[in-house]
């Protein structure tokens, strides 16, 4: 069946073919829906606002576009179109406008008569409508034509009436700014329109009603999906043979690999979508762009329809990102590469361990169901750069490839802060040159302390190859994500360090010895800012993370020291809590012979000065000393304990009698410069830690001074109520030569019994 080449304009024209219909005026039949693309949702919101796009761009620029088949029967020379009423009906209005712009509709002309069957109402609009001619800069020219005599009022629930009307404004908010004589007039070009379709009369197929119905059989309108399918493959039409293998390829082998993760609506566009999403992205990032804040369909249109070198690359990669899964296991094939289950160490074909909460290692199938361009979905950017690196490999597969992808998992978890949209172009930069080249020189979009530690371990595997499993296991572990700055890669010591570290860490029943074996081998902790160290926790991963991984090895020195000797401890012993309590035992000894009573041989003994849940721990210009807040959580705008004062109380078996006492007096805000007192339940006598022993606080109560003063003259106290703990300058400070806890113990014990 013959079609021909027009415009809106170009229908009517007496200069078309003789084997063209003739047509002198257009309806909108009945069996038609209502004008959709005036419509208010969002959905077509977003499909009007690209739409009147590609019209502006062909009007206002030099880019001509043709709007495919409008079909239609074409009797008496009335054309009542079955497919493109949406199509026709903006151009009409469109005509509309530029017209009384460029001051064009002062009389009747041939494309005017256009006319819904639909309701009497909409006819008569139509009619009106091109007999009005607006002022040429009105400001908003639908509230001109509502305010105009002609206008009834019950039109306004006409929903078709009202949906001109919104499309007449949204065609003002694109074209406002046009040259509309200019725009006019290539609009009207009866030689070279800048907008055309292909008129298919179709007469010869039945009757209209018949045809319409077998059309829109499925009841549904075009998905987002086919509308932008239809529109790219237009854009890619400059790549020849290409352009046609898309179309082939996007309705044969493309959906059968799709089909296999079909959402519930048994349809595949959706995932269609998001893939696509996911390549479009990803080309832009690696031609060093960062995705502006249009749509990836727009973008995808501008990205592979602009012709030149970057979009036969795009293509390619595009073609590549879907043809590499023709005929494959996908599912098998992520589960040979990533998995959430550190595998054993003889395993020759160790998959890299995935860290995450989504227990989907298959990426294909993650990135079809959650992909988003807004990157606010739940496929983050980890697992964006992860499937891009099996892509890549897919092109060119390497025998390093799970070893360069175990980097790349460690890069992308020490990364987190780095995960912003502009820095993408540098982090795909990145993984090209890992997976593809195997180069780890010139990282820079990954964080620059683990991109040196990488460096680090793989020139420790090419001397030491035999270590691979054992390290391997290490990286896997849960506290650690890939980061071993804390560990010293010493091939004498690392094989059993390894062993023993997993058995410390393989449940926190051994953490809190954990912590006190540590602080005898150095001072572990790592420093968070001017006020606070990160130790270890007796209860909670977080913080053994926190202080094991995410700085320069430079910045852990001291915390692989103490933690190597505490291994080799483990390691060289018959039981792991044995061990630890010899490391424990061997530090206090030395320190009691020597009459040495730091804040670490405090820490060391008693338990209770190692509970704080965070790990973390505030002192004055971050000094530990004896005037320390023991965190419950990373701030002291929530509850906190002074772990000389909890240790006192436990020691002193008085928890039930001190206010808060269960585990300890708590405290509650503040600053760590300023004093804390803990009290008693029921005189209300105070005690606080000071720095050279312990202060007292007179009972709230007289009936309890008398009792209060004789405990005064029997335990010492100085005139300022202060417990003084014997001190020698040793190291550049004040040091204990007695045990304070045990003196404060002493003392509260005698408080309690004397009924305060």
């Amino acid at each position: 069946m013959a079609n021909y080449l027009t415009s809106y304009t170009g229908l009517f024209s007496s200069d078309a073919t003789d084997d063209a219909p003739a047509v002198r005026s257009i309806e909108i039949p009945l069996i038609q829906r209502d004008y959709a693309q005036g419509r208010t949702d969002g959905r077509v919101q977003e499909i009007r606002a690209r739409f009147l796009d590609v019209l502006y761009d062909a009007l206002a620029g030099d880019e001509k576009v043709g709007l495919d088949f409008i079909y239609g029967d074409v009797e008496d020379g009335t054309l009542r179109p079955l497919d493109g009423q949406q199509r026709l009906t903006t151009l009409f209005l469109l005509h509309w406008y530029l017209g009384y712009r460029a001051g064009q509709i002062a009389e009747q002309q041939p494309w005017m008569s256009f006319s819904y069957a639909t309701r009497p109402s909409a006819r008569l609009f139509c009619q009106r409508l091109v007999k009005a001619v607006a002022p040429p800069n009105v400001a908003d020219p639908t509230a001109w034509i509502v305010d105009q005599s002609w206008y009834l009022y019950v039109w306004k629930h006409d929903p078709t009436i009202q949906a001109m009307l919104v499309m007449i404004r949204a065609i003002h908010e694109r074209f406002g700014d046009c040259d509309a004589r200019l725009a006019w007039e290539r609009l009207v070009s009866a030689d070279d329109p800048a907008i055309s379709f292909q008129l298919l009369p179709i007469d010869e197929m039945g009757s209209g009603e018949e045809l319409y119905i077998k059309m829109n059989s499925r009841g549904k309108p075009l998905t987002a999906f086919e509308n932008f399918k239809a529109r790219f493959e237009r854009s890619i039409s400059w790549a020849g043979e290409k352009a046609i293998a898309f179309d082939q390829r996007v309705d044969g082998v493309w959906s059968d690999i799709l089909w296999r993760y079909r959402g519930n609506d048994d349809i595949v566009d959706d995932e269609f979508m998001r893939y696509i999403a996911f390549v479009t992205d990803v080309c832009e990032w690696r031609l060093g762009r960062v995705p502006n804040g249009s749509s990836f369909e727009n973008r995808a249109l501008r990205l592979f329809g602009t012709e030149g070198a970057e979009a036969e690359e795009c293509l390619t990669f595009l073609f590549h990102a879907f043809d590499t899964w023709v005929e494959v296991d996908i599912a098998e094939e992520f589960r040979r590469i990533f998995t959430f289950r550190p595998v054993s160490a003889d395993d020759e074909g160790r998959p890299l361990l995935l860290f995450g909460t989504d227990a989907n290692v298959n990426l294909f199938d993650a990135c079809c169901r959650h992909y988003d361009s807004r990157y606010k979905g739940r496929f983050s950017y980890g697992r964006t750069l992860l499937l891009l690196a099996v892509i890549l490999n897919r092109a060119d597969p390497s025998d390093e490839f799970p070893r360069r992808l175990r980097v790349l998992r460690n890069l992308i978890e020490a990364s987190e802060s780095e995960f912003r949209p502009h820095r993408l172009p540098a982090l795909v930069a990145d993984v090209e040159r890992i997976i593809v080249h195997g180069s780890l020189e010139e990282i820079k979009g990954f964080n620059k302390a683990q991109a040196e530690d990488e460096l680090a371990k793989w020139a420790f595997l090419d001397e030491h190859p035999h270590l691979a499993p054992a390290l391997f296991r290490l990286e896997d572990h849960q506290l650690l994500h890939g980061s071993l700055q804390a560990f010293e890669l010493d091939a004498d010591t690392f094989g059993h360090r390894v062993t023993a570290f997993e058995s410390l860490m393989a449940a926190p029943v051994k953490w809190r010895a954990l912590t006190g074996a540590l602080l005898a081998a150095g001072e572990y902790a790592r420093r968070r800012n001017a006020r606070d160290l990160q130790f270890g926790s007796p209860s909670n991963g977080e913080p053994w993370r926190n202080l094991l991984t995410g700085t320069a090895r430079a910045n852990l020195v001291n915390t692989a020291t103490a933690m190597g000797a505490v291994l080799d401890a483990v390691a060289a012993g018959t039981a792991s809590d044995t061990s630890l309590r010899e490391v424990r035992d061997a530090f206090l000894r030395e320190r009691e012979q020597e009459g040495y009573f730091d804040w670490r041989y405090y820490f060391v003994r008693y338990e209770a000065m190692r509970e704080g849940a965070s790990g973390i721990y505030a002192s004055v210009g971050g000094a530990m000393g004896y005037r320390v807040c023991m965190l419950n959580k990373t701030q002291m705008n929530g509850k906190y304990r002074d772990p000389y004062l909890t240790a006192l109380v436990r020691e002193a078996g008085a928890s039930g009698d001190v206010i808060d006492g269960e585990e300890g007096p708590f405290f509650i805000g503040g600053y760590v410069e300023e004093t804390r007192s803990m009290f008693l339940r029921k005189s209300g006598t105070g005690l606080r830690c000071a720095v050279d022993g312990f202060v007292l606080k007179p009972p709230s109560h007289s009936e309890f001074l008398e009792r209060f003063h004789e405990i005064r003259a029997n335990s010492g106290l100085d005139e300022q109520l202060k417990l003084v703990i014997l001190q020698e300058w040793r190291d550049n400070r004040h040091v204990d030569t007695e045990d304070r806890i045990q003196a404060g113990a002493r003392l509260l014990r005698d408080l309690v019994a004397a009924g305060l």
